[in-house]
């Protein structure tokens, strides 16, 4: 019985990734908040603080964070496999998709129709970023806890106002981060 469940959950984790890399546009800004509806919220397999950090993980590790954040996602599920399960299922739809597309690339770069198509998406595709922020920083918000917040705020402020390079907002947060878990850690091995 628990091979079938763990047979069971990797078939559900390579259809989903499958699924929504197949039917989402406008890269892993907009997949992952996907990911987070469907792995917290509706099947309830994550809890919603570990999905924010398994994000922060994929942001910050090279490549493409909608298939970073499969990836941690099918590790945290079913370890290696799943991540290899959740891997192919991410990677699958683009490869093919732009392999098509580079076939007929000379057919439809000149037909307005495209060029129009894909001027919408773009509008969509920013809406659900959008989204996908507000989301995030509610949750953020929601942990009660300051330094998340102070962090969000300093690189926002860096990034969009002051142009740093986002490898640099990313050194300083996570450095940032390390302090302040050895010190929680200094602190309560101290109270102990």
């Amino acid at each position: 019985m628990e091979k079938k469940k763990g047979q069971h959950i990797l078939i559900t984790l390579f259809l989903s990734t499958l699924k929504l890399s197949t039917f989402t546009f406008g890269g892993g800004y907009v997949i992952v908040p996907l990911m987070r509806q469907l792995f917290v919220e509706k099947l309830h397999w994550i809890e919603k603080e570990e999905m924010l950090d398994i994000i922060a993980i994929a942001q910050s590790a090279p490549g493409p964070i909608a298939v970073n954040t499969s990836v941690l996602v099918g590790y945290k599920m079913k370890g290696i496999v799943g991540a290899l399960v959740t891997l192919f299922g991410t990677i699958l739809p683009p490869m093919v998709i732009l392999t098509i597309i580079s076939l007929l690339y000379t057919l439809i770069s000149e037909n307005q129709v495209i060029r129009q198509l894909l001027l919408g998406m773009r509008v969509g595709v920013a809406s659900v970023i959008l989204h996908a922020v507000y989301v995030m920083a509610k949750n953020v918000i929601s942990l009660k806890k300051i330094l998340p917040v102070i962090i969000m705020v300093i690189s926002f402020i860096l990034s969009y106002i002051l142009k740093m390079n986002i490898i640099y907002i990313l050194l300083i947060s996570g450095t940032v981060g390390v302090i302040h878990y050895l010190y929680q850690n200094k602190k309560e091995g101290e109270s102990v």
